[in-house]
């Protein structure tokens, strides 16, 4: 039985007797359909998704909902919000990473439901448009507050749910680990996650809680109109210099964005590692063989840097071997 909401018809006019036994019959029948809902409700395996108002955190949102779970969808606005809590098998939990009072008082409100919590899915995530070498340093600042410590303060809060269930936690990273763009501070960010992540699965593997990270591509979502935005937005305060071409080119990135691939692959990763029985460390999804060749060899690239003019160097054969066995690890 599906809906949030049962109705149950009201009595025909017959004999009082007959109406007393029909309307006690219909009431058992009402309580009965909602106990059922309540309690397949219940024993749904619950999962908390942050960033969920829109691209990549809404798509997860409603493929984790569609297939089996329950979802606690956080997002910032009360118009968010709303739309999220009207979606069938989801409440909608008010929740900005950068605010722990916010994150305990969502922790609290997961417990209070009772249903346990089987999976975090770390997705709420900015990206700002600067060079390093004299962008804002707020913008970085910023940025790993959201990108980084807000994985960290969620993990921590809901950590002991998470303990009991035997759970997952993820973290949506980015091919941006691998290949740097146009945000510096965002593709630092994405490298701090993939450490984040491996020191993270190290701690917690002995305590039954898998931890993994999803390495999207450019799929379609609102990162980069954001981004545009907060660009503008620093170069009208004088923080920030940008001339005519970079705004030309960031109006192209943003309108090119909006025709990428909608990121239904990403949340179908997402949907896998937290129903498969033997779930990955890390899945890269690209929207194409382009993006996943360039981010490969650039993690190739890095590999022979490692190896080359050291000490105890590896060969062309002992690097293939080296690879040989990994892969019948696998």
């Amino acid at each position: 039985m599906s809906g949030k909401f049962l109705h149950c018809p009201a009595s025909k006019r017959v004999p009082t007797m007959h109406r007393i036994l029909i309307f006690a019959a219909f009431t058992l029948l009402c309580m009965t359909s909602v106990s059922v809902i309540a309690d397949e409700h219940d024993s749904m395996k619950a999962v908390l998704v942050t960033g969920a108002s829109s691209g990549i955190g809404e798509k997860i949102t409603e493929t984790l909902a569609n297939n089996g779970f329950y979802v606690y969808a956080t997002a910032r606005k009360d118009e968010d919000l709303e739309r999220l809590d009207a979606m069938e098998n989801v409440s909608s939990v008010r929740l900005d990473v950068t605010i722990p009072q916010q994150i305990n008082a969502a922790a609290a409100f997961v417990e209070s439901q009772g249903r346990g919590l089987w999976g975090v899915v770390n997705n709420a995530g900015v990206a700002f448009y600067g060079p390093l070498s004299d962008g804002p340093e707020s913008e970085l600042m910023l940025t790993f507050d959201i990108n980084v410590y807000g994985p960290y303060r969620v993990n921590r809060a809901f950590l002991p749910m998470l303990i009991a269930s035997g759970g997952r936690t993820t973290t949506i990273s980015s091919i941006s680990a691998f290949i740097p763009g146009n945000s510096g501070s965002y593709s630092m960010s994405k490298a701090a996650v993939e450490g984040y992540t491996d020191t993270l699965a190290n701690e917690l593997e002995p305590k039954g809680v898998h931890v993994s990270a999803v390495e999207p591509g450019a799929f379609k979502s609102e990162i980069v109109d954001k981004l545009k935005a907060r660009a503008f937005e620093l170069a009208e305060s004088g923080e920030m210099e940008l001339d005519e071409d970079t705004r030309k080119a960031l109006e192209e990135s943003a309108a090119n964005r909006q025709t990428m691939k909608e990121p239904t692959e990403v949340a179908e990763a997402v949907l896998t590692l937290m129903t498969t029985d033997n779930p990955k460390r890390r899945y890269m999804v690209t929207p194409n063989a382009e993006q996943a060749d360039i981010t490969i060899r650039s993690a190739m690239q890095r590999m022979l840097e490692l190896n080359e003019d050291q000490p105890y160097e590896y060969d062309r054969e002992g690097l293939i071997k080296m690879l040989d066995e990994l892969l019948a690890e696998e």
